[in-house]
């Protein structure tokens, strides 16, 4: 849908030209609390309306922004992935996005944890599947230099209240411990239809998704012009679709003419270090191939490496502006 142009973004940008500041970010050391961490005895918020995060995602792409996912929540020195002081610094330091990931206890409570073990990103042992709630949330979490924190694995209440209260977008990637029904429950009860997206990675859970929550954004992989129209046919809405165009071969010529569509592509150039784009593009110290992606129509940039290209003068920074200042501030007021 044509949104710069229509009724809904001309209210929401007149209203206010000035971006809301997120809650400041605690130290590393976890000395200082967070004023964005919500506490368990917040009334949870009314739902709100998901036509705010489609029309955001029109407005980047018409435009000609980007937005940085943040891979894992963004961790750094002294902030571990998954954890929500961690998406407090992501967003103080570019990111509005973070991908982050959904696991769930031996006793059913959805919660932050990327591996299906406890042992690489927290004080914990054992299988996560066969762990309770009360003993994964008294754990410790790690950062990626092996540093014990003060941060605990957040459930993912908490971190949607979180991202609620501060107008953050939340990726969420399903792990094999629990299901997409459990975490849409959870969205719901916490009033985040605007401020997630739903990872899928094949036409059955992208269906699947379409079919339990049509008001959520996902992402989904597309391939030729048939198989979009057999995944529109199947129930999927192009308004609530994020192309996803993987971690590799770029091909902004395909990116283009989803734009023309009404439909935004995600690229990422995450992955597994020493073989990622991020580590690539990097090498050379010249990464002009961000700027190549941006200038192919990419709307959405998952990334390892947030925080250096928020600071990387002229790379993506006009594109980066455009979404931060323009559509995000429509989409905060």
């Amino acid at each position: 849908m044509k949104l710069a142009k229509s009724a809904v973004f001309s209210v929401m940008v007149a209203a206010s030209l000035t971006a809301c500041e997120p809650s400041a970010a605690p130290g590393p050391d976890g000395e200082a609390a967070s004023s964005a961490t919500p506490s368990s005895n917040e009334t949870v918020a009314a739902p709100s309306d998901p036509a705010r995060l489609s029309a955001l995602f029109d407005c980047v792409r018409e435009e000609g922004g980007v937005l940085l996912a943040a891979h894992r929540g963004g961790p750094a020195p002294g902030y571990p992935e998954n954890a929500i002081e961690t998406m407090a610094y992501a967003l103080n330091n570019g990111a509005y996005v973070m991908e982050i990931d959904v696991a769930e206890s031996r006793d059913g409570t959805l919660f932050l944890m990327h591996d299906d073990s406890l042992g690489r990103t927290s004080t914990g042992n054992g299988s996560i599947a066969d762990t309770d709630w009360a003993e994964i949330s008294a754990l410790n979490l790690v950062d990626n230099d092996g540093k014990v924190t003060r941060f605990n694995p957040p459930s993912l209440k908490a971190a949607l209240e979180w991202a609620v209260e501060n107008d953050a977008i939340l990726e969420l990637d399903k792990k094999r411990t629990t299901s997409a029904r459990n975490i849409i429950d959870v969205v719901r009860e916490t009033g985040a239809e605007a401020n997630v997206i739903m990872i899928t990675y094949n036409d059955d859970q992208a269906l699947q998704v379409a079919r339990l929550a049509p008001e959520l954004m996902m992402t989904a992989g597309i391939g030729g012009r048939e198989h979009e129209a057999s995944l529109i046919e199947g129930g999927l809405d192009p308004e609530k679709l994020i192309a996803w165009a993987g971690t590799s071969n770029p091909n902004p010529g395909k990116w283009r003419a989803l734009s023309n569509k009404g439909i935004e592509t995600a690229f990422g150039t995450l992955g597994r270090p020493g073989e990622r784009l991020d580590d690539e593009y990097w090498a050379d110290g010249d990464p002009s191939e961000y700027s190549e992606l941006v200038e192919g129509g990419l709307v959405l940039l998952a990334t390892d490496t947030p925080y250096r290209l928020a600071q990387a003068d002229g790379l993506i920074g006009d594109a980066q502006d455009i979404a931060h200042d323009v559509c995000m501030t429509a989409y905060r007021d």
